[in-house]
């Protein structure tokens, strides 16, 4: 297998394992802290578990040693990691995972400003495309039950958050970040301790909480080892299947309609995306088919 394809399949499974992330808040009965500690202690413990069999305690010195990074994506991938959970219980599922689908968006910003790249025409379209769709999903939420605009707020928080973990560690594309993974969710986790009960809904409901940081531990692993292998276009394709996926499985399991402003805006901020995209990657394509060409002259 090539390490493309590898990537592919790689990624894809971190995507459908993350699916049903949002599911498995709205079974939990619980407080959102509550649910948000489990989530990231047990997913976390996981990882952490893996990468010690796997690497030893070095591993995790060697990915602090990287600096400003590694800390940068630590801190931004723990900020997101329980603001998710908090997203997902003030507002509707598709609202949260419409909105997250514009994290390359903020990517863009974040290069720019941090690295000094350059913001491409087209990425100013694609700008402009989600920001109408996104305004979309926030003037819809004030016309439905269980969607409200302060839980898109902080689904827009979350959504800049994991955009800046990203942007942070794009100089270590070929070291692994999984060892800072768990620091980020159990450091998460243990903040989080303090401001709720974490034993209330563990007699009850102890199976639903294992489950969900079982698959978060999967995903998360899945989506940092993956994208290593892929293009940025490649990745965000990959990762709109879940802003897919995630609202029909909501609705399918407990009957949460998106409702028709969610719909409206984020299959607008969708199609914006899958354009821009796939317009990405056949420039890349391009781009690489010329390379051969040039070295033989």
């Amino acid at each position: 297998m090539n390490s493309h394809l590898k990537g592919l399949l790689i990624t894809t499974l971190g995507v459908l394992f993350i699916v049903p992330d949002s599911l498995f808040i709205r079974l939990i009965d619980a407080d959102a802290l509550a649910i948000a500690f489990w989530r990231g202690l047990i997913g976390g413990g996981l990882i952490l578990g893996f990468v010690l069999m796997r690497e030893g305690v070095g591993a995790f010195g060697q990915v602090l040693r990287a600096g400003r990074p590694t800390l940068g994506y630590i801190l931004f991938f723990g900020i997101s990691a329980p603001g998710f959970v908090l997203a997902v219980s003030m507002t509707s599922v598709a609202n949260v995972v419409f909105i997250l689908a514009a994290m390359p968006v903020f990517a863009a910003i974040f290069s720019r400003i941090w690295l000094g790249e350059p913001i491409s025409r087209r990425m100013v379209w694609t700008m402009l495309g989600v920001f109408v769709g996104l305004s979309v999903i926030l003037w819809g939420s004030h016309e439905r039950a269980g969607a409200t605009w302060q839980g898109d707020l902080v689904a827009l928080a979350v959504s800049a958050s994991f955009a800046a973990a990203l942007t942070a560690v794009r100089g270590l594309r070929t070291r692994s970040m999984l060892p800072a993974v768990p620091i980020a969710m159990i450091g998460a986790a243990l903040l989080i301790l303090p401001f709720t009960d974490v034993m209330a809904p563990v007699a009850a409901q102890w199976p639903l909480l294992l489950g969900h940081g079982v698959f978060i531990a999967f995903a998360a692993g899945l989506m940092v080892l993956g994208p290593r292998y892929l293009s940025s276009a490649e990745v965000s394709l990959l990762i709109l299947l879940e802003s897919v996926l995630a609202p029909l499985l909501v609705w399918f399991a407990i009957g949460e309609d998106p409702g028709p402003w969610a719909l409206v805006g984020g299959g607008l901020v969708i199609c914006v995306l899958l354009v821009s995209n796939l317009v990405m990657l056949v420039q890349v394509r391009r781009i690489r088919a010329t390379l051969p060409q040039r070295d033989a002259l």
